[in-house]
């Protein structure tokens, strides 16, 4: 059976890309999974290339702080103004982006 292109790739994790309140995301943030991806890249761009265990690519982007863990200070903010983000799961974590 042949590999799934790209943009089949792509078309699965957008229909599993969802607008979801912070406050569904706790158990997750707890176990230190969540990261946000800057809101200048694209989030199924992401998602797709660390679907597909690109580590330079998920370095590069963590180096240059585009994909960090959420911090205390703003999984608060968001939790206390009961943000909406958009997150997708790539196992084992949550890519979340604040639009």
């Amino acid at each position: 059976m042949l590999a799934p292109d790209n943009e089949t790739e792509k078309a699965k994790i957008c229909m599993e890309t969802a607008k979801i309140p912070w406050r569904g995301l706790q158990k997750f943030f707890a176990a230190g999974k969540v990261y946000q991806v800057a809101s200048d890249l694209d989030l199924i761009e992401v998602a797709l290339r660390f679907s597909k265990d690109d580590s330079a690519y998920a370095q590069m982007l963590m180096s240059e702080k585009k994909v960090v863990t959420v911090s205390d200070d703003k999984a608060l903010r968001w939790y206390e103004e009961d943000t909406q983000i958009w997150a997708v799961v790539v196992k084992p974590f949550v890519l979340v982006q604040e639009k």
